[in-house]
């Protein structure tokens, strides 16, 4: 099985930018139209533009209209929450909540990517 999350985006490049930094990695695809990062075996982050998907399934909700409000929430657990969260502030992320523990058991940061996407960096208590 391999898992592929995309999101769609305003800026491809722009948010190829923002996640190769915040990622600490550069994308294993970038052509237009789709950029992917592999954050593990199997599991694939797809940045594609919102253009992209409209003229794919015409029929589904622009999401060009729904700008700055969170659509997704990327969840990733990593060894270093901390780290992974000031490169992402750093890259231009608005920072939601700082890295503090959960009651569910992780300690977790909460951040908007620049396409209004949550985006959490996770470890377990």
């Amino acid at each position: 099985m391999r898992l592929n999350t995309i999101l769609y985006v305003k800026d491809q490049a722009a948010s190829r930018a923002f996640y190769a930094i915040a990622l600490g990695k550069a994308p294993r695809l970038d052509v237009p139209g789709m950029t992917e990062f592999e954050l593990f075996e199997g599991c694939v982050l797809g940045l594609m533009p919102e253009r992209g998907i409209k003229r794919l399934l015409p029929g589904m909700p622009d999401p060009e209209t729904a700008a700055g409000i969170p659509r997704a929430e990327l969840y990733l657990t990593v060894p270093e929450p901390a780290v992974y969260h000031a490169r992402a502030l750093a890259a231009g992320a608005k920072e939601l909540s700082p890295l503090e523990p959960r009651d569910w058991g992780d300690t977790a940061a909460y951040s908007l990517d620049p396409d209004g996407h949550v985006l959490a960096f996770a470890c377990p208590l």
